[in-house]
């Protein structure tokens, strides 16, 4: 993407929200726009560092300002679109980005308070920005980029809160996509998967070591995911490059969601295949390859 010309993206002096742009993939989000032309409100809870990000673009010359606030509280969310709306005149792109990560166990061990914590970051705030964006958005025939999460694709035990919270994310964009279409409004959301962030490391959070070392092997590119990546997609999504898309759940996440474990069923020799034998590869896998107890002498089994 850094080898486009900014003209292509047309993002030039667009007004874009980005919900949760304190740290992370919002602040990735929020830099990522604002090099492409637009001017963006870096919006956050108080006390998250947004007045530093809008600050920091403006250091590289770009335009932005910071809005502090709660915005599952849907008196918090209007006033953050009026603030953005009053500053630069218009609204044109929301990134609702704001979330939590918690929760991850058994739904029978988890508290009241983590639960609606949970809720509060991860539905009613994506719900009342959404809302409270729409008048605005009609005038300019503006876009929404949500991040939900692959997690929110399908359920999976000592999660099912998190990825409830991400299912309703998806969900409701895809729905918002088709009700707003017509006022030319488009709706999208990138999932990431596992990305590099303080929340898998270590130290840095909850998570153990052995967790933080065994994350990445459902994953078939064997990484996690940058924020700068993230970044990319959701600007990719806010751009004209994307003005055909709505609905669309753009999975960032190195091929999980696809695989969903299936990591272990690539023949080892397969997972790094040279260029050459990509042809071989390809009627391979026409033919049932890749599957356990392939029959196929090419096929190596067990697991890997």
């Amino acid at each position: 993407m850094a080898t486009r010309k900014k003209s292509e993206f047309g993002l030039e002096g667009k007004v874009a929200i980005v919900t949760g742009a304190g740290t992370g993939i919002g602040e990735a989000a929020a830099h990522k726009l604002a090099s492409l032309g637009a001017r963006v409100l870096c919006a956050g809870l108080p006390g998250d560092p947004v007045d530093e990000v809008a600050q920091a673009i403006k250091r590289r010359r770009g335009k932005a300002d910071f809005f502090e606030g709660d915005l599952s509280d849907p008196f918090q969310a209007k006033a953050c679109i009026a603030h953005a709306v009053n500053t630069f005149g218009r609204l044109d792109i929301l990134v609702s980005n704001a979330g939590v990560t918690l929760c991850a166990d058994a739904a029978e061990t988890i508290g009241d308070d983590e639960f609606l914590r949970t809720m509060h970051a991860n539905v009613f705030t994506t719900f009342f920005i959404m809302r409270e964006a729409l008048p605005a958005l009609k005038k300019t025939h503006g876009c929404i980029v949500a991040t939900g999460s692959v997690a929110g694709l399908k359920g999976q035990p000592g999660d099912v809160v998190y990825g409830g919270t991400k299912g309703f994310v998806n969900a409701f964009v895809q729905g918002l996509a088709v009700e707003q279409a017509v006022h030319g409004i488009r709706v999208n959301a990138v999932l990431p998967g596992v990305t590099d962030t303080a929340l898998t490391h270590a130290g840095r959070s909850a998570i153990t070591k052995n967790e933080e070392k065994t994350m990445t092997e459902d994953i078939p590119m064997q990484r996690r995911g940058t924020v700068e990546e993230i970044a990319n997609a959701i600007a990719f999504l806010a751009s004209d490059l994307a003005s055909y898309i709505t609905g669309a759940l753009l999975a960032v996440d190195g091929g999980y969601a696809v695989s969903w474990g299936g990591v272990d069923e690539v023949p080892a020799r397969l997972k790094r295949q040279p260029k050459g034998e990509l042809e071989g590869v390809l009627k391979f896998t026409r033919h049932g390859g890749f599957k356990k107890n392939n029959p196929d002498p090419r096929a190596e089994r067990g697991r890997h």
